[in-house]
């Protein structure tokens, strides 16, 4: 039998299945919880983990391919719920070719206190652009949640979900990686210097030099 042709290059759905596997293996994406997606830049399509499914059992196949308005060009399961923020991202933000939503615990604190995660750790000020910013709680399942997400992240790669997570974005998948590493590694040591006292945050001009 002739094996089908996959839509987007298979390499790309082992790059995302490799992504997810080691968020959950680090603590910030555990059981099903989060999501991953990679955009084709060539046909424009999107490889994104599916709806609540166990990243220790997932397989390239589970993947699921979408456009950007969301609809299922390849796959037998359902999409991640959160499928609408990542194609608002990718439709307003066409240089970003890598979303990842997550929950490591850190940020996760923050986000549940309403308070910004500062630029106190030169990696993440590199990464995010500056302190990462909170969106108020809300339902995250849809296309407004996008647009407004966006406007309040401005030009940050990194956004806080108010009791729910956050969301990391990049030029690349690995880029969003990386920088949804460093944000809980910020939130970390963010965390750790409030216990002590009062932390110095890393001057907008400096951030600006470092990313420069």
């Amino acid at each position: 039998m002739k094996q089908q042709v996959s839509v987007v290059p298979f390499a790309m759905k082992s790059h995302v299945l490799s992504v997810a596997k080691q968020l959950m293996e680090l603590g910030i994406n555990p059981l099903t919880q989060g999501n991953i997606s990679e955009k084709d830049p060539s046909s424009g399509l999107i490889v994104i983990t599916p709806h609540d499914f166990s990243y220790a059992e997932m397989q390239e196949e589970d993947l699921v391919v979408v456009d950007t308005d969301g609809n299922v060009v390849e796959g037998t399961r359902e999409p991640s719920a959160e499928t609408a923020v990542h194609c608002t991202v990718y439709r307003e933000r066409p240089h970003i070719l890598g979303v990842i939503h997550s929950e490591p615990i850190y940020a996760n604190a923050f986000g549940i206190i309403g308070k910004s995660i500062e630029p106190v750790f030169v990696n993440m000020a590199i990464d995010v652009g500056g302190a990462v910013p909170v969106m108020p709680f809300a339902d995250s399942g849809n296309k407004d949640f996008g647009y407004k997400m966006l406007g309040i992240m401005g030009d940050r790669n990194a956004i806080i979900w108010a009791n729910h997570g956050i969301l990391a974005m990049g030029k690349t998948l690995d880029k969003a990686f990386h920088c949804t590493v460093t944000v809980e590694l910020g939130a970390k040591m963010y965390h750790l210097a409030l216990c002590h006292g009062e932390p110095y945050v890393i001057p907008e001009k400096k951030i600006a030099s470092l990313i420069g």
